[in-house]
Protein backbone atom coordinates (compact mmCIF):
# COMPACT_ATOMS: atom_id res chain seq x y z
CA UNK A 1 0.00 0.00 0.00
CA UNK A 2 2.11 3.18 -1.27
CA UNK A 3 1.61 6.22 0.10
CA UNK A 4 -0.07 9.10 -2.80
CA UNK A 5 1.56 12.24 -3.27
CA UNK A 6 -1.16 15.17 -2.89
CA UNK A 7 -1.80 17.03 -6.25
CA UNK A 8 0.36 20.29 -4.97
CA UNK A 9 3.36 17.61 -4.70
CA UNK A 10 3.08 16.36 -7.83
CA UNK A 11 3.19 19.60 -9.56
CA UNK A 12 6.03 21.13 -7.04
CA UNK A 13 8.25 17.68 -7.24
CA UNK A 14 7.93 18.35 -11.56
CA UNK A 15 9.58 21.19 -11.82
CA UNK A 16 11.61 21.91 -8.43
CA UNK A 17 14.66 22.19 -10.80
CA UNK A 18 13.24 25.39 -12.46
CA UNK A 19 11.77 27.33 -8.85
CA UNK A 20 14.43 30.50 -8.36
CA UNK A 21 14.84 31.49 -4.46
CA UNK A 22 11.31 33.60 -4.01
CA UNK A 23 9.02 30.21 -5.45
CA UNK A 24 10.94 27.98 -3.50
CA UNK A 25 10.25 30.18 -0.46
CA UNK A 26 6.62 30.27 -1.41
CA UNK A 27 6.87 26.63 -1.87
CA UNK A 28 7.81 26.07 1.83
CA UNK A 29 5.38 28.64 3.05
CA UNK A 30 2.75 27.08 1.47
CA UNK A 31 3.55 23.49 2.61
CA UNK A 32 3.85 25.24 6.28
CA UNK A 33 0.20 26.02 6.15
CA UNK A 34 -0.37 22.47 5.09
CA UNK A 35 1.21 21.00 7.73
CA UNK A 36 -0.31 23.33 10.16
CA UNK A 37 -4.08 22.60 8.60
CA UNK A 38 -3.09 18.91 9.08
CA UNK A 39 -1.69 19.20 12.53
CA UNK A 40 -4.57 21.20 13.84
CA UNK A 41 -7.25 18.38 11.97
CA UNK A 42 -5.58 15.58 14.35
CA UNK A 43 -5.33 17.73 17.12
CA UNK A 44 -9.00 18.47 16.94
CA UNK A 45 -10.27 14.41 16.60
CA UNK A 46 -11.23 12.70 19.58
CA UNK A 47 -8.62 9.62 18.97
CA UNK A 48 -5.29 9.61 19.28
CA UNK A 49 -3.04 9.63 16.94
CA UNK A 50 0.55 8.07 16.39
CA UNK A 51 3.30 7.57 13.50
CA UNK A 52 5.90 4.88 14.41
CA UNK A 53 9.21 4.22 12.10
CA UNK A 54 9.89 1.16 10.92
CA UNK A 55 11.94 0.77 13.73
CA UNK A 56 9.31 1.84 16.19
CA UNK A 57 10.46 5.14 16.92
CA UNK A 58 7.95 7.74 17.26
CA UNK A 59 8.43 10.20 15.09
CA UNK A 60 4.66 12.63 15.39
CA UNK A 61 2.13 12.27 17.57
CA UNK A 62 -1.59 14.65 17.92
CA UNK A 63 -2.37 15.79 21.13
CA UNK A 64 -4.56 12.90 22.25
CA UNK A 65 -2.27 10.65 21.77
CA UNK A 66 0.42 12.59 23.49
CA UNK A 67 -2.30 12.79 26.85
CA UNK A 68 -3.45 9.12 26.72
CA UNK A 69 0.49 7.48 26.91
CA UNK A 70 1.93 10.32 28.92
CA UNK A 71 4.72 11.57 26.35
CA UNK A 72 6.80 14.33 27.17
CA UNK A 73 5.59 17.11 24.59
CA UNK A 74 8.66 18.67 23.67
CA UNK A 75 10.57 15.45 23.13
CA UNK A 76 8.03 12.89 21.52
CA UNK A 77 10.20 12.40 18.51
CA UNK A 78 12.63 9.39 18.65
CA UNK A 79 10.68 7.93 21.77
CA UNK A 80 10.53 3.92 22.18
CA UNK A 81 6.81 2.72 21.25
CA UNK A 82 7.51 -0.12 23.36
CA UNK A 83 8.06 1.77 26.39
CA UNK A 84 4.52 3.73 26.59
CA UNK A 85 3.38 0.36 24.97
CA UNK A 86 4.84 -2.31 26.45
CA UNK A 87 2.33 -5.24 25.50
CA UNK A 88 1.75 -4.39 21.86
CA UNK A 89 3.01 -6.58 19.37
CA UNK A 90 3.37 -4.92 15.36
CA UNK A 91 4.31 -8.27 14.01
CA UNK A 92 2.06 -9.66 11.36
CA UNK A 93 1.92 -13.67 11.87
CA UNK A 94 3.30 -14.42 8.24
CA UNK A 95 5.57 -11.25 8.31
CA UNK A 96 4.17 -8.89 5.87
CA UNK A 97 2.52 -6.24 5.73
CA UNK A 98 -0.50 -4.49 3.73
CA UNK A 99 -2.94 -5.15 6.10
CA UNK A 100 -4.60 -3.02 9.24
CA UNK A 101 -4.63 -5.27 12.18
CA UNK A 102 -6.72 -4.40 15.57
CA UNK A 103 -5.41 -4.81 19.51
CA UNK A 104 -7.14 -4.15 22.67
CA UNK A 105 -4.58 -3.44 25.62
CA UNK A 106 -4.63 -1.81 29.02
CA UNK A 107 -1.67 0.64 30.11
CA UNK A 108 -1.43 2.09 33.34
CA UNK A 109 0.73 4.86 32.83
CA UNK A 110 -0.32 8.17 33.22
CA UNK A 111 -3.05 6.37 34.48
CA UNK A 112 -4.97 2.89 34.05
CA UNK A 113 -6.85 3.12 30.73
CA UNK A 114 -8.00 0.64 28.23
CA UNK A 115 -7.92 1.36 24.96
CA UNK A 116 -8.42 -0.04 21.50
CA UNK A 117 -5.78 0.52 18.54
CA UNK A 118 -5.75 0.56 15.34
CA UNK A 119 -2.28 -0.28 13.35
CA UNK A 120 -2.52 0.75 9.57
CA UNK A 121 1.51 0.03 7.37
CA UNK A 122 3.20 2.56 5.68
CA UNK A 123 5.25 1.68 3.08
CA UNK A 124 7.37 3.18 0.23
CA UNK A 125 6.67 3.59 -3.02
CA UNK A 126 9.15 0.55 -3.61
CA UNK A 127 6.35 -1.75 -1.57
CA UNK A 128 9.11 -1.45 1.66
CA UNK A 129 7.72 -1.31 5.07
CA UNK A 130 8.62 2.55 6.32
CA UNK A 131 6.62 2.39 9.46
CA UNK A 132 3.19 2.07 10.84
CA UNK A 133 0.17 4.86 11.60
CA UNK A 134 -1.50 4.13 15.04
CA UNK A 135 -4.89 5.64 16.14
CA UNK A 136 -5.98 5.25 19.76
CA UNK A 137 -9.11 5.11 21.08
CA UNK A 138 -10.20 5.31 24.90
CA UNK A 139 -12.98 2.61 25.36
CA UNK A 140 -12.02 2.98 29.60
CA UNK A 141 -15.69 3.99 30.21
CA UNK A 142 -17.16 2.33 27.51
CA UNK A 143 -15.75 -1.03 29.07
CA UNK A 144 -16.57 0.13 32.61
CA UNK A 145 -20.15 1.08 31.08
CA UNK A 146 -19.94 -2.89 29.63
CA UNK A 147 -19.13 -3.90 33.25
CA UNK A 148 -22.38 -1.81 34.84
CA UNK A 149 -24.53 -3.68 32.63
CA UNK A 150 -23.41 -6.56 32.88
CA UNK A 151 -23.00 -6.33 37.02
CA UNK A 152 -27.28 -5.03 36.70
CA UNK A 153 -27.99 -8.46 34.87
CA UNK A 154 -26.50 -9.98 37.61
CA UNK A 155 -28.13 -8.68 40.10
CA UNK A 156 -31.30 -9.24 38.22
CA UNK A 157 -30.86 -12.89 37.84
CA UNK A 158 -29.92 -12.57 41.88
CA UNK A 159 -32.75 -10.18 42.48
CA UNK A 160 -35.18 -13.36 40.92
CA UNK A 161 -33.86 -16.27 42.15
CA UNK A 162 -34.19 -14.67 45.62
CA UNK A 163 -37.05 -14.14 45.50
CA UNK A 164 -37.91 -17.45 44.31
CA UNK A 165 -36.26 -18.72 47.57
CA UNK A 166 -37.25 -16.40 49.79
CA UNK A 167 -40.67 -17.78 49.06
CA UNK A 168 -40.18 -21.62 49.02
CA UNK A 169 -38.23 -21.46 52.01
CA UNK A 170 -39.71 -18.91 54.17
CA UNK A 171 -43.10 -20.63 54.53
CA UNK A 172 -41.83 -23.76 55.46
CA UNK A 173 -39.45 -22.11 57.76
CA UNK A 174 -42.19 -20.25 59.40
CA UNK A 175 -43.97 -23.75 59.90
CA UNK A 176 -41.05 -25.01 61.34
CA UNK A 177 -40.43 -22.60 64.26
CA UNK A 178 -43.90 -22.50 64.82
CA UNK A 179 -43.94 -26.22 65.81
CA UNK A 180 -40.50 -26.30 67.08
CA UNK A 181 -42.16 -24.25 69.54
CA UNK A 182 -44.94 -26.09 70.37
CA UNK A 183 -42.75 -29.42 70.84
CA UNK A 184 -40.78 -27.08 73.19
CA UNK A 185 -44.16 -26.27 74.89
CA UNK A 186 -44.65 -29.90 75.42
CA UNK A 187 -41.17 -31.09 77.21
CA UNK A 188 -41.34 -27.74 79.54
CA UNK A 189 -44.78 -29.65 80.59
CA UNK A 190 -43.37 -32.92 80.92
CA UNK A 191 -40.05 -31.74 82.92
CA UNK A 192 -43.19 -30.28 86.25
CA UNK A 193 -45.00 -32.73 87.10
CA UNK A 194 -48.70 -32.58 86.21
CA UNK A 195 -51.51 -31.73 88.38
CA UNK A 196 -54.66 -33.81 88.56
CA UNK A 197 -57.90 -32.68 89.25
CA UNK A 198 -57.40 -33.35 93.13
CA UNK A 199 -55.16 -30.88 93.12
CA UNK A 200 -52.59 -33.76 93.54
CA UNK A 201 -49.03 -33.77 91.62
CA UNK A 202 -48.79 -36.56 88.73
CA UNK A 203 -45.60 -38.27 88.16
CA UNK A 204 -44.84 -38.05 84.02
CA UNK A 205 -43.41 -41.17 83.14
CA UNK A 206 -40.80 -39.74 80.27
CA UNK A 207 -37.25 -40.67 82.01
CA UNK A 208 -35.54 -37.55 82.26
CA UNK A 209 -32.78 -38.54 80.50
CA UNK A 210 -35.03 -39.06 77.65
CA UNK A 211 -36.47 -35.08 77.53
CA UNK A 212 -32.66 -33.73 78.04
CA UNK A 213 -31.68 -35.74 74.75
CA UNK A 214 -34.81 -34.56 73.13
CA UNK A 215 -34.75 -30.72 74.34
CA UNK A 216 -30.98 -31.15 72.79
CA UNK A 217 -32.05 -32.23 69.57
CA UNK A 218 -34.58 -29.57 69.42
CA UNK A 219 -31.91 -26.90 70.29
CA UNK A 220 -30.01 -28.18 67.18
CA UNK A 221 -33.19 -27.67 64.77
CA UNK A 222 -33.74 -24.41 66.21
CA UNK A 223 -29.65 -23.28 65.44
CA UNK A 224 -30.66 -24.84 62.08
CA UNK A 225 -33.38 -22.81 61.66
CA UNK A 226 -31.99 -19.59 62.66
CA UNK A 227 -29.25 -20.16 59.97
CA UNK A 228 -31.60 -20.84 57.29
CA UNK A 229 -33.94 -17.47 58.56
CA UNK A 230 -30.62 -15.55 58.24
CA UNK A 231 -29.79 -16.62 54.39
CA UNK A 232 -33.07 -16.15 53.40
CA UNK A 233 -32.76 -12.64 55.05
CA UNK A 234 -29.22 -12.46 53.04
CA UNK A 235 -30.96 -12.41 50.47
CA UNK A 236 -33.79 -10.30 50.90
CA UNK A 237 -31.21 -7.58 52.07
CA UNK A 238 -29.60 -8.19 48.74
CA UNK A 239 -33.36 -7.78 46.22
CA UNK A 240 -34.20 -4.94 48.38
CA UNK A 241 -32.20 -2.43 48.36
CA UNK A 242 -33.43 0.60 50.49
CA UNK A 243 -32.26 4.53 50.19
CA UNK A 244 -30.29 5.43 53.48
CA UNK A 245 -32.39 7.53 56.31
CA UNK A 246 -29.53 9.71 56.60
CA UNK A 247 -29.32 11.83 59.88
CA UNK A 248 -26.49 13.30 62.44
CA UNK A 249 -24.50 10.42 64.03
CA UNK A 250 -21.32 9.23 65.32
CA UNK A 251 -19.61 6.75 63.76
CA UNK A 252 -17.38 6.11 67.06
CA UNK A 253 -20.33 5.42 68.69
CA UNK A 254 -21.62 3.20 65.64
CA UNK A 255 -18.62 1.24 66.22
CA UNK A 256 -18.71 1.31 70.11
CA UNK A 257 -22.49 -0.40 69.75
CA UNK A 258 -21.20 -3.20 67.05
CA UNK A 259 -19.06 -4.29 69.24
CA UNK A 260 -21.39 -4.75 72.29
CA UNK A 261 -23.34 -6.87 69.97
CA UNK A 262 -20.75 -9.23 68.96
CA UNK A 263 -18.88 -9.52 72.29
CA UNK A 264 -20.20 -12.86 72.97
CA UNK A 265 -18.73 -13.97 70.01
CA UNK A 266 -15.58 -12.18 69.92
CA UNK A 267 -14.58 -13.22 73.48
CA UNK A 268 -15.59 -16.97 72.52
CA UNK A 269 -12.94 -17.06 69.82
CA UNK A 270 -10.62 -15.40 72.67
CA UNK A 271 -9.72 -12.45 69.83
CA UNK A 272 -8.14 -9.34 71.75
CA UNK A 273 -9.67 -5.79 70.76
CA UNK A 274 -7.70 -2.65 69.76
CA UNK A 275 -9.66 0.53 69.18
CA UNK A 276 -7.78 3.58 67.66
CA UNK A 277 -10.98 5.80 67.59
CA UNK A 278 -10.57 9.86 66.46
CA UNK A 279 -11.40 11.86 69.83
CA UNK A 280 -12.92 14.80 67.82
CA UNK A 281 -14.38 12.75 64.41
CA UNK A 282 -16.75 15.34 63.17
CA UNK A 283 -20.34 14.16 63.18
CA UNK A 284 -21.58 13.23 59.79
CA UNK A 285 -24.96 11.70 57.76
CA UNK A 286 -25.57 8.48 57.55
CA UNK A 287 -28.04 5.85 58.10
CA UNK A 288 -27.34 4.04 61.35
CA UNK A 289 -28.86 1.18 61.23
CA UNK A 290 -27.68 0.32 57.51
CA UNK A 291 -24.08 1.41 58.96
CA UNK A 292 -23.95 -1.16 61.50
CA UNK A 293 -24.96 -3.83 59.46
CA UNK A 294 -21.89 -2.78 57.31
CA UNK A 295 -19.54 -3.19 60.46
CA UNK A 296 -21.15 -6.28 61.60
CA UNK A 297 -20.16 -7.92 57.92
CA UNK A 298 -16.82 -6.55 58.56
CA UNK A 299 -15.92 -7.40 61.74
CA UNK A 300 -17.72 -10.88 61.50
CA UNK A 301 -15.44 -11.75 58.17
CA UNK A 302 -12.56 -10.10 60.42
CA UNK A 303 -13.02 -12.53 62.96
CA UNK A 304 -13.48 -15.34 60.89
CA UNK A 305 -10.31 -15.04 59.12
CA UNK A 306 -8.65 -15.39 62.18
CA UNK A 307 -8.66 -19.34 63.20
CA UNK A 308 -6.54 -19.32 66.48
CA UNK A 309 -7.02 -16.02 68.28
CA UNK A 310 -5.12 -13.05 66.53
CA UNK A 311 -6.37 -9.16 66.89
CA UNK A 312 -8.87 -6.90 65.40
CA UNK A 313 -7.85 -3.53 65.28
CA UNK A 314 -10.99 -0.98 64.87
CA UNK A 315 -9.54 2.71 63.71
CA UNK A 316 -11.39 5.85 62.81
CA UNK A 317 -10.28 9.00 61.26
CA UNK A 318 -10.97 12.14 59.08
CA UNK A 319 -9.87 14.03 56.00
CA UNK A 320 -10.52 16.33 53.55
CA UNK A 321 -12.35 13.68 51.49
CA UNK A 322 -14.26 12.49 54.51
CA UNK A 323 -14.50 10.60 57.25
CA UNK A 324 -13.37 6.83 57.90
CA UNK A 325 -13.42 3.18 59.89
CA UNK A 326 -10.90 0.69 59.44
CA UNK A 327 -11.31 -2.38 60.21
CA UNK A 328 -8.05 -4.29 60.38
CA UNK A 329 -7.67 -8.40 61.17
CA UNK A 330 -4.43 -10.53 61.59
CA UNK A 331 -6.12 -13.12 59.39
CA UNK A 332 -4.58 -15.00 56.72
CA UNK A 333 -5.21 -11.91 53.99
CA UNK A 334 -6.73 -11.98 50.87
CA UNK A 335 -4.63 -13.69 47.88
CA UNK A 336 -4.24 -11.60 44.82
CA UNK A 337 -6.00 -13.71 42.32
CA UNK A 338 -9.22 -13.29 44.64
CA UNK A 339 -9.21 -9.16 46.02
CA UNK A 340 -11.39 -8.29 42.98
CA UNK A 341 -13.46 -11.19 42.94
CA UNK A 342 -14.78 -10.64 46.69
CA UNK A 343 -17.56 -8.34 45.95
CA UNK A 344 -19.13 -10.35 43.28
CA UNK A 345 -22.70 -11.75 44.08
CA UNK A 346 -22.27 -15.47 45.33
CA UNK A 347 -18.52 -15.12 45.22
CA UNK A 348 -16.91 -16.87 48.87
CA UNK A 349 -13.83 -18.36 50.36
CA UNK A 350 -15.74 -19.87 52.90
CA UNK A 351 -17.12 -23.16 53.38
CA UNK A 352 -20.61 -22.05 54.29
CA UNK A 353 -20.53 -18.65 52.86
CA UNK A 354 -23.78 -17.56 51.02
CA UNK A 355 -21.33 -14.64 48.72
CA UNK A 356 -23.95 -11.62 49.76
CA UNK A 357 -22.23 -10.28 52.66
CA UNK A 358 -19.77 -7.93 50.94
CA UNK A 359 -22.09 -7.42 47.86
CA UNK A 360 -24.45 -6.15 50.14
CA UNK A 361 -21.38 -4.38 52.22
CA UNK A 362 -20.51 -2.32 48.91
CA UNK A 363 -24.01 -1.52 48.13
CA UNK A 364 -24.75 0.62 51.49
CA UNK A 365 -21.20 2.05 51.33
CA UNK A 366 -22.34 3.33 47.70
CA UNK A 367 -26.10 4.64 48.34
CA UNK A 368 -24.16 6.71 50.75
CA UNK A 369 -21.83 8.33 48.22
CA UNK A 370 -18.71 6.74 49.93
CA UNK A 371 -16.23 3.86 49.00
CA UNK A 372 -14.49 1.24 50.26
CA UNK A 373 -10.43 0.50 50.32
CA UNK A 374 -8.57 -2.93 50.86
CA UNK A 375 -5.57 -3.74 51.35
CA UNK A 376 -4.65 -7.13 52.24
CA UNK A 377 -0.94 -8.98 53.03
CA UNK A 378 -0.55 -12.07 52.86
CA UNK A 379 -0.40 -13.84 56.07
CA UNK A 380 -0.12 -11.09 57.79
CA UNK A 381 -4.10 -9.44 57.65
CA UNK A 382 -6.35 -7.51 55.92
CA UNK A 383 -7.89 -3.88 56.25
CA UNK A 384 -11.34 -2.95 54.95
CA UNK A 385 -11.37 0.95 55.04
CA UNK A 386 -14.96 2.42 54.55
CA UNK A 387 -15.25 6.12 53.76
CA UNK A 388 -18.35 8.35 53.72
CA UNK A 389 -18.60 11.80 52.76
CA UNK A 390 -17.60 14.92 54.64
CA UNK A 391 -20.15 17.08 55.76
CA UNK A 392 -21.17 19.70 53.78
CA UNK A 393 -20.49 23.28 55.70
CA UNK A 394 -23.89 26.01 55.48
CA UNK A 395 -22.83 28.92 53.97
CA UNK A 396 -22.60 31.16 56.44
CA UNK A 397 -24.74 34.44 56.58
CA UNK A 398 -23.33 37.67 56.90
CA UNK A 399 -25.65 40.39 59.13
CA UNK A 400 -26.63 43.18 57.24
Amino acid sequence: MATRKSSFLDKVLGRIDRLDADGVQSVMRRLTRERAFFETLFNTIEDGVLVVDAKRKIIWANQVATHLLGLPADLIENQSLSHYLPGLNLDTPNGRGGTISRHELEIQFPRPRFLHLYAAPIETEEGQPAGTALVLRDATESREQTHAAIENERIQALTLLSASVAHEIGNPLNALHIHLQLIERELAKLREPATSARSKPVKSNAEPAAISKIDSYLQVAKGEITRLDYIVSQFLNAIRPTRPNRKPHSLNASIEQTLKLLKPEIDNRSITIRTELARQLPSTKFDSAQIQQVLVNLIKNAIQAMTAGGTLTLSTGSSAQGIWAAINDTGGGIPADRINRIFEPFYTTKQQGTGLGLMIVQRIVREHGGRIEILSDAGRGTTFRVWLPAPRRQPLLLKS
